[in-house]
């Protein structure tokens, strides 16, 4: 769940990349006769099993399946693998690092290859993996925002679930009136991905290409000063609470009831098995609030996509590589396999009502139609914009509103910070900025 580059990693893995260039490169430059030999890294559960799957079907390409430990930490190690030629021909790549790997020349264009599978995705999800009209992976999961909310606590205090924002602040100040002790969520800045899909629902755009190796930048647009200056109002008048994600008092909270929401992504009923165990079946899933009465838009938080290297390009392989990509995430049988091998929530529309996802998470075995809901929220997910160095910009987010959080200061000068130190590092990288 929590993915983030470690590019201090890249020098160290670089010399064990070379002893294990022959298990890596394997058979993908290889001039012997049999079937094309591809390398597939990622950290999937089970993806062998799934790749069995082709491998059975598609005699003439064999892919190899090489995981790894998490998307972040295997940025740096793909980069230096590109750098002394023994790169793997398929990778997974988080969404929000694309651009980056696009820029230090990882991936490859393979809208030619794929293009004719940009149906199957909702359209602010196929957005994610291009970059202008270049294509550099195909979506394997995404992660659309939903508010969680206590129903047997809603019911309790005589709260309605908001269906705006506007309501969602009038219930938060109405459940401290009738509930001192008690809050309706947390804003937490441990997690910048969070307000990064607040934002997007928002309709933000952080990145943009300018062409000439130059990205306009505006982490501080209008509609993120907007989500930032709801959010820290709430914070600064104590509406809701203050203290961050994924620590045993935020546990405690969502055990106790003391905190009676999370806005959260589709895998939500994972983490609160996992933190809130004694909460079975009190949770329900609603769409996330609007800006606006009557729409239905929601960001994401998370999600991957499978791209094509410049090692499958060297060696030739880049249709050979790109049918692949095309075939895991698109497939039924291969889409249910990662469902059910993998525990992704697909991409592909189709595959978020399909057999594999007929069943409710046993945690929200009270909601049956759990996963229909999550498909008809996902339906309509905002488009995002990502650039180089993301991880800049998200180190900058947890200093500036940590520190913004704890103190209920202003939120306008944390986002305006956050602004800084991303086009510092553009600059820095020799990227350079417009606008």
């Amino acid at each position: 769940m929590h993915r983030r580059l470690v590019l201090a990693a890249a020098t160290a893995l670089a010399g064990a990349l070379v002893l294990t260039s022959c298990a890596s490169a394997g058979g993908a430059g290889s001039a012997a006769k049999g079937p094309v030999e591809l390398v597939f890294w990622t950290w999937t559960p089970n993806m062998d099993k799934v790749a069995e799957l082709w491998n059975e079907a598609h005699p003439d390409v064999h892919v190899t399946v090489e995981k790894q430990v998490s998307g972040g930490i295997m940025v740096p190690k793909l980069v230096s693998a590109v750098d002394i030629g023994i790169a793997p021909d398929l990778v997974q790549v988080e969404y929000q690092v694309l651009p980056t790997l696009v820029a230090k020349d990882v991936l490859v264009d393979i809208a030619p290859q794929v293009g004719g599978v940009k149906d199957r995705f909702a359209p602010g999800i196929w957005q994610q993996v291009t970059v202008g009209s270049a294509a550099y992976a195909v979506p394997q999961d995404t992660a659309p925002l939903a508010l969680y909310y206590r129903h047997d606590l809603f019911k309790q205090y005589g709260l309605k679930v908001p269906a705006t924002w506007d309501e969602f602040a009038d219930t938060a100040r109405e459940l401290r009136r009738r509930a001192p002790g008690r809050a309706l969520t947390t804003f937490s800045a441990n997690d910048p991905g969070l307000f990064a899909g607040l934002a997007q629902q928002a309709g933000a755009t952080w990145w943009r290409s300018a062409g000439g190796g130059k990205w306009k930048v505006a982490v501080d647009d209008e509609a993120t000063r907007r989500v930032a200056g709801f959010w820290g109002g709430l914070v600064r008048e104590g509406a809701i609470d203050n203290q961050p994600m994924y620590t045993e008092a935020w546990s405690r909270a969502l055990t106790e009831g003391s905190q009676l929401a999370w806005v959260s992504a589709v895998w939500a009923p994972g983490a609160l098995t996992a933190n809130a165990p004694a909460t079975k079946g009190k949770w329900a899933i609603a769409p996330l609030p609007q800006w606006k009465a009557g729409e239905s838009v929601t960001g994401s938080w998370g999600g991957s996509g499978t791209g094509v290297t410049v090692g499958a390009r060297k060696d030739g392989h880049v249709e050979a590589a790109a049918r692949f990509a095309a075939w895991l995430n698109t497939d039924p049988v291969a889409v249910a396999a990662l469902v059910r091998e993998g525990g992704v929530y697909p991409a592909a529309t189709a595959a978020q009502t399909g057999d594999a996802l007929a069943a409710a998470p046993e945690f929200f075995a009270n909601q049956p139609d759990f996963y229909a809901r999550a498909a008809e929220i996902a339906r309509n997910t905002a488009p995002s914009s990502w650039g180089p160095d993301v991880d800049v910009a998200y180190a900058a987010f947890k200093d500036a509103f940590g520190r913004a959080a704890q103190s209920r200061s202003d939120f306008a000068a944390a986002l305006a910070a956050v602004q800084r130190s991303t086009r510092s590092a553009l600059a820095t990288d020799g990227l350079g900025t417009a606008g």
